[in-house]
């Protein structure tokens, strides 16, 4: 525990040091809109920051009704390549920039069209810089894209909206009874007091 440096009496200076981010795993969304842009998810966390690594992102694709994946995109060398001529123009690395050590692989797909449809697979190539060896780990990620003509809410975002607006109107009411209770309260007490004045 740190303490204030008066506290310390004669100690030297105490500082914090500076705080590093944390890196959080999440799935990829799943539904992509026709015509518009979609973000497709790919993080990879290390579970040991402290060590040196770096890493290499690859993308494959397999369109709905095909049976091989086929080479999509690669980054390496802080250097983003399109490997597959269907999605030339229309990718933008979305992931970490300015390190060798990815732990976000994130890719943008510009004006995704119903071909987009299918299933992408992301892989870390990562390789851990410890000081007598070093050790390569490589973990895929699956995303089923679906590509719909436009926006569909699920159920429970829906029942959720509903459930928001209900719980204000509902504390709302009681914040209004609690006040006409208060009121009738203050000035009950208020009537007595003068009667006792009297």
């Amino acid at each position: 525990m740190l303490r204030p440096q008066w506290e310390l009496q004669g100690a030297v200076k105490v500082t914090a040091a500076r705080g590093h981010g944390a890196c959080v795993e999440l799935d990829s969304a799943t539904e992509a809109v026709v015509n518009e842009g979609f973000k497709m998810d790919c993080i990879s966390c290390k579970t040991r920051g402290e060590v040196p690594a770096t890493a290499v992102v690859k993308w494959s694709f397999k369109a709905s009704g095909e049976s091989n994946y086929s080479d999509l995109y690669i980054y390496k060398n802080m250097q983003g390549e399109i490997l597959d001529p269907r999605f030339f123009g229309r990718l933008v690395w979305n992931g970490n920039k300015d390190t060798l050590d990815l732990q976000d692989g994130s890719l943008y797909i510009l004006n995704v069209t119903y071909n987009d449809t299918g299933t992408y697979e992301c892989t870390f190539e990562r390789l851990l810089i410890y000081t007598k060896y070093q050790h390569e780990v490589n973990r895929p990620k699956y995303i089923n894209l679906t590509v719909v003509p436009q926006y569909t809410r699920g159920m429970a975002s829906i029942l959720s909206e509903v459930m928001m607006y209900v719980s204000i109107i509902g504390l709302q009411l009681w914040l209004v009874v609690e006040m006409i209770y208060c009121y009738r309260k203050i000035s009950a007490a208020g009537e007595e007091a003068l009667r006792e004045n009297e």
